[in-house]
């Protein structure tokens, strides 16, 4: 069975076993409503139920049904929380898992020229960031506003892009 990101746990949160994490989803509201299913990345046959998920600040408090303490949450440290593909829903047109954006070519729309692979993703508000490393190691970061994001073809893995003046050095 396949299994995806979801979030990153990083501590603990009170006394009755709540757990902040970041995220790796798009979908929070989705991925820590109540009974929602998720697993340990490392063990993925330990199952985690979502008692309650609510935001704080950049992260998220979630509450699992099988921890009730701190102790046990404290075992959890470190670790990733992933779903499972059963799990996920299909995405309208135009929306993309992170897993599908990840890895693909960037290409200039005018020129056709490869500029380099998405090899990260930043979540800072408004809308996503890309990052993107040049086949010379160099990375710079690209908005997904459609402004610089022409074409997405998941299915080749290529991105067609048009980036704006200053995001790229171009020694």
């Amino acid at each position: 069975m396949q299994f995806y990101d979801v979030a990153r746990i990083l501590s603990t949160h009170g006394l009755k076993g709540e757990v902040k994490v970041a995220l790796i989803t798009d979908f929070p509201e989705e991925r820590f409503a109540s009974n929602q299913e998720l697993a340990l990345k490392d063990n993925p046959q330990k199952k985690l139920t979502v008692k309650s998920g609510r935001p704080f600040k950049q992260f998220w408090l979630v509450q699992f049904n099988e921890i009730t303490d701190i102790d046990s949450a404290e075992k959890l440290l470190g670790k990733t929380l992933v779903v499972s593909k059963q799990n996920q829903h299909d995405l309208p047109d135009g929306a993309y898992y992170y897993r599908d954006i990840l890895g693909c070519a960037i290409i200039d729309n005018q020129s056709g020229n490869d500029l380099g692979k998405i090899t990260g993703i930043e979540t800072p508000g408004a809308n996503d960031v890309w990052e993107v490393t040049e086949q010379n190691g160099n990375e710079y970061l690209i908005p997904y506003i459609d402004e610089v994001v022409k074409k997405i073809d998941i299915a080749h893995k290529k991105i067609f892009v048009e980036l704006l003046e200053g995001l790229r050095n171009e020694d």
